[in-house]
């Protein structure tokens, strides 16, 4: 081999690991690019309420509350939005970006617009602030109950589990209160209530979403005359997804603007279903014409009205879920500037303005990896079964108003997933033929090398479990992360 040749090779390899190693610092980069533009966000976030309050004994408190605040928006952002847009991510009926903008605009106009002006301080009831009335110390119990419930939020979102904030923060403030004024703080028949929603929330969900997925498969898309059937069933369930936003709005989304009890919401969403299905008829009958008789057609009929349903529940979370993330930074704030401990606070905007625009970040930087999580990786999603996720987490939130359930939007969201995969599980064992079912033992006999009885698993048992474990720890870890933070801040600070 001549030296020229030689040279050569050499001068390729030179080049090979150059650009290797340039690619791997360009990924590390982009990789670090999102925390650091959160970490930007929170400084900012302080920065803000420095130039707002000034810096001075009292306000020193609240721009570092504030900072923490700003923290656990981003997780809520990160982790809570996928059950919102996930499905219709999963379902190819919009891009991620897509889905990224929608949840951001909506989302904020949730917060800003129909956001709760008044929240319980101490997190609907979990703990009698008679008991905690000396103000450093319910300040301290806030800002522990904050920090923690932000942290755990954070570690859920790496770990790839969507959990429930509001029950991140109820763990919270349950954990520094019982540190703070011992367990007879706690409302236990309120945290037995909440308990009983990590079982009814997933379950309802799960369970409305199998019925509606059985009915639109028995009605539309598994008769003989598909496009005939869809013209019939499709602007209903477009009318009672219309009907069932509207009153999922009058209930939870606009508390701020009106308060309206449950039997005015529910004339109210009549009202929408009637008028949308007016509307909606037509409009499917002629998007109908010309479609060919198959499944796909009857998937394509389900794409905008699924867009929309991702919208509006994006806006129904941000008026009712961030006020409640933000509350005990509210309660910081109230508590310092008038040194009293009250049942329930005023959010100044500047509160409300941080949880908006960080639940807008933090889903923009951090939120496909649950979107994905949602929309793909527990079970395969198509525009007709993301549909019936949407429809039934509005409908599973009604249902609990009316029973006066505190349930998670979280765990209905995700429990509605379960369930139409699962049932996805149980249609197939009913209908398969045998053949098929031949077929899947001897892939599955020759995958595991075994002659055990096997199943088609639709749902991934891995993230089931994970998914599942989360929830149940969630209210324990971030109360005994709460009460071990409040230890430490009030033995440093009071």
């Amino acid at each position: 081999m001549s030296k020229k040749v030689r040279a050569n090779k050499a001068l390729d390899r030179d080049l090979k690991s150059r650009t290797y190693f340039e690619g791997a610092a360009a990924e590390q980069k982009r990789q670090l690019l999102a925390p650091s533009l959160a970490f930007a966000f929170i400084l900012i976030s302080g920065l803000v309420v420095t130039a707002v309050l000034g810096w001075n004994a009292q306000s020193i408190i609240i721009i570092f509350a504030a900072a923490i605040g700003a923290y656990m928006a981003l997780n809520i952002g990160a982790n809570d939005v996928a059950n919102n847009v996930g499905p219709a991510v999963g379902a190819n009926a919009v891009t991620m970006l897509g889905a990224l903008i929608i949840a951001a605009i909506f989302e904020t106009a949730g917060a800003l617009i129909a956001g709760g002006d008044v929240v319980g301080t101490i997190s609907k009831g979990i703990i009698d602030p008679k008991l905690v009335s000396h103000p450093p110390t319910f300040i301290w119990a806030m800002f522990a109950a904050l920090l923690a419930a932000a942290l755990w939020v954070n570690l859920a979102t790496w770990v790839g589990a969507p959990v429930s904030t509001t029950h991140s923060i109820v763990g919270g403030v349950m954990g520094a209160g019982i540190m703070a004024a011992g367990l007879t703080a706690v409302n236990w028949p309120k945290m037995a209530q909440i308990a009983a929603s990590w079982v009814i929330s997933p379950l309802l969900g799960g369970i409305i979403a199998a019925l509606f997925l059985w009915l639109i498969k028995s009605q539309v898309s598994d008769k003989d005359d598909k496009i005939g059937a869809a013209n019939r069933w499709v602007p209903l369930l477009v009318a009672i997804m219309a009907g069932a936003f509207a009153t999922y709005l009058s209930i939870k989304g606009i508390k701020k603007i009106i308060k309206i009890d449950l039997q005015t919401a529910l004339i109210i969403g009549l009202v929408a279903l009637g008028l949308c299905y007016l509307i909606v008829k037509p409009l499917i009958r002629r998007q109908s014409e010309g479609m060919e008789n198959t499944k796909k057609s009857i998937r394509e009929l389900f794409k905008i009205p699924l867009i929309c349903a991702a919208a509006l529940l994006s806006f129904a979370h941000g008026a009712n879920d961030v006020a409640n993330a933000v509350g005990p930074l509210a309660a910081i704030v109230h508590t310092v500037e008038a040194g009293e401990v009250v049942a329930k606070v005023s959010i100044p905007l500047w509160v409300m303005g941080i949880g908006a625009f960080g639940l807008s970040f933090g889903l923009l930087l951090f939120g496909p990896k649950l979107i994905r999580m949602v929309g793909e990786k527990i079970t395969k999603l198509n525009p007709l079964r993301a549909y019936c996720v949407a429809l039934s987490a509005a409908i599973t939130v009604i249902i609990a108003s009316w029973l006066a359930l505190p349930v998670s939007s979280t765990h209905i969201a995700v429990g509605a997933v379960f369930g139409v995969g699962f049932f996805r599980e149980f249609h197939w064992r009913m209908t398969a033929n045998k053949k098929d079912v031949i077929a899947l033992k001897e892939k599955e006999i020759v995958k595991a090398d075994t002659k055990k009885r096997v199943h088609r698993k639709l749902v991934r048992r891995s993230h089931f479990l994970t998914i599942i474990a989360a929830w149940v720890i969630t209210v324990p870890a971030a109360a005994i992360l709460s009460g071990s933070l409040f230890v430490l801040l009030n033995s440093l600070f009071s």
